[in-house]
This record gives C-alpha cells, structure tokens and sequence, in this order.
C-alpha cells in the first residue's frame, strides 16, 4: 500500500513532529510535510499551545516559498483535527489548499476528532490513507494517547542507582552517582514532561531545583512536590520562581492553624497547593494523576523521587515507564531503588518489558514498560 518514498516523506514529518518534544504540550507532537513533483514544498510542526498546527505551518510554509499546494500529496503524523480549539480546524485549512491526498500516520484519539477529520477530506474527494510508520507517531505521543483513551497520563519513574541498586549512601548522600551525559539525559526526559514530580524527602535532604537546565526548552514543566504534612522549607529552591513554569505541593490535608498560615504565605507567593487525601491520610496518587489529566490537561508526567515515594508509586500502579540509569560500581550499604513490601510469591511480581537500553559514557540507561 505504501512505497518506499512514502515511508521517506512520512520518515520527514516525523522528524517535524520532533522538533514539537518539548514545545507543543499539552497537544501532541505532530509533523507535517507537503510533497510536489517530487519535493518538498512545505514543512512545519506544531507550535507552542495556541500556536498553529504542524498543517497549518506547513502550508503556510509553502506559501512563502511561492509554492502552491493545490494536487499534492500531505504527509502529517496525527490526523487533522476537525473542531475549533484554541486555533480553527485544520480540516479547513488542507480543505482549501486541494492537496490531491493526505497520507496520515495515526487517527487521533481525542473523542472530538476520531475519524472525523479523514471523514470530511474523504468527503471533499480528497484521496486519504491512515497508518503509515503509525507505531512511530504512536511512541511520539504516549502521553497524548494516555490522556485522550485513559484519563491518565503517562507516568515516567526516573532511577539512578549503583550496580546493587542503590541509590544513595546510608546518609541520604547521592550526588553525584552517574555521570555528566546521564544526567543531561535526564533533563531530556524532563524537557518533554508537563510535569515533574519529587517527594518533600527529596526537597529536605536534596533540595533540587528541579527545573530543566541541560537542553535548550522554551518551556519549563510544572514542578509537583508530593507533601502530605506540608512540610516543604520556605527556602527550598524548587520553589523559586513559581510563574517560570507553576509550583503545585500536593498535601493530604491542611489541619490546623499553623499549617494552614504556611498554605496562605505559599499561595500568596504563587505556589498552589491542593489537598487530596485517601484513607491512610497520604496523598491519593492515582487520585492526583487522573486531576493531572482530565483537569490540567497534562500528558507525561516525569518523577524524580527518593525510595519511598518511589515505593509508593509502584505499590498503588501509578507507573507506565521506568527510566533508569546504571552507574557501574557497586554502593554496598545504602538506600534503594523502591520501598515496596516483600512478595508473598513470585507469582505476585510486576513483569517489566525492555523496550531501549543505551550507554551514556560509562553509565547504562535502560528504559522498561509494564507487561500487558
């Protein structure tokens, strides 16, 4: 159905759609590329939320180049949304260009397009194929789907641990147990994230900032501290700058006076805080990643915790993908990846399946999913 040349143009928007990765949250990432007598006319990726489409920046792409798009062939990797957002459809835009076909990796799942947008240019006589490279789009936008078929996000558990899988000294000491490119690494996967979640353990003993500091974003994710006493300092660094990106402290609840003053100071700072507790009087967390999606519009969300945190999450079924970076020395004593209770037998595990494994310098980084 697809030649080789498809799959060299829809190989081309799929590297637009890349450019989106930390750019276009909460829409998904999507590329676009125009094709005519043989070229490429026009090029484009979505752009910032409420900033055109890849389709839209495609043609007008072409357009400034003094190309017109009339019988031509669009490759896009997300179906063409059909209803009006933040920006108009982009049905219409391809609708009045006339391309003679649009060849699409993925339908979209948002329930408001689903089929519609292929629906109207099929019946405008436009010639449409769905499908090509679609696992390619599919992995692009793990968070987009996430949210758009399940009311979550897609969770991402970050762990850097010793070949015994410790990730810090008795002490609490663990800076720094991988190397300088791990750790650019991980601002990678912090760069796409909506969010970024610690534990207030984390903020005590380590007191990150954070924030994204090793690639080059034009956009911070939100910083979450999970925090069920509120115990979070004043002075913690992850709290500097709230309007830079947003501070949300997730606690369980606000009881009594003194708390609730430190709440006001926070808020009144620009820190938001939100109570949502289940009935151990911790933080509910599946409670809180299905508020991040369905109310805050959130698609992946990155966790960089200490092991209890780590534990918890495990525990409740709150994780899709493991991150986890190897250095290579054993730590002997010292704290480790997760606190989760002993099993009673192994057939009560959690099956993990590699999906990547990669050396950065000397460290190794594997990357896991949840057997289906």
């Amino acid at each position: 159905m697809y030649s080789s040349i498809d799959h060299q143009w829809m190989g081309e928007a799929l590297a637009e759609a890349q450019k989106a990765l930390y750019l276009s949250n909460p829409n998904p990432r999507v590329g676009c590329v125009i094709v005519k007598d043989g070229q490429i006319i026009g090029r484009g990726f979505t752009q910032r939320v409420g900033g055109p489409h890849a389709e839209i920046q495609a043609l007008s792409d072409a357009k400034l180049k003094g190309f017109d798009p009339k019988g031509s062939t669009i490759y896009v990797t997300l179906e063409p949304c059909n209803h009006t957002g933040r920006t108009p459809p982009c049905v219409d835009a391809l609708l009045t260009a006339k391309p003679a076909k649009v060849i699409v990796a993925m339908v979209d799942p948002n329930p408001l397009v689903a089929g519609k947008g292929l629906g109207r240019l099929k019946a405008a006589g436009i010639e449409v194929q769905c499908g090509l490279m679609e696992s390619e789009a599919q992995i692009l936008n793990c968070g987009f789907i996430s949210r758009m078929t399940r009311g979550l996000p897609w969770v991402r558990l970050k762990i850097a641990a010793s070949l015994d899988g410790k990730t810090a000294l008795p002490n609490g000491h663990s800076q720094w147990i991988t190397g300088s490119l791990a750790r650019a690494d991980g601002h990678h996967w912090r760069a796409q994230a909506c969010a970024i979640v610690t534990g207030v353990g984390t903020v005590k003993e380590d007191n990150p900032s954070l924030n994204v500091r090793e690639v080059e974003t034009h956009r911070q994710p939100w910083r979450i501290i999970i925090d069920s006493k509120l115990e979070t300092p004043l002075a913690a660094k992850i709290l500097n700058n709230p309007s830079e990106s947003g501070v949300m402290i997730v606690c369980a609840n606000l009881n009594g006076s003194a708390v609730q003053e430190k709440a006001n100071l926070l808020k009144s700072r620009g820190v938001e805080v939100l109570t949502m507790a289940n009935e151990f009087g911790k933080v509910d967390l599946p409670k809180l990643f299905a508020y991040l999606a369905q109310e805050r519009h959130m698609n992946e969300i990155h966790v960089e915790a200490g092991f209890k945190l780590n534990g918890s999450m495990l525990s409740e079924d709150c994780v899709d993908e493991l991150l986890l970076y190897y250095a290579p020395f054993f730590m002997g004593e010292g704290i480790g990846m997760a606190n989760i209770s002993p099993l009673d037998s192994l057939q009560s595990k959690q099956d993990w399946k590699m999906i990547d494994q990669s050396m950065l310098g000397s460290d190794i980084r594997l990357r896991l999913i949840k057997s289906k």
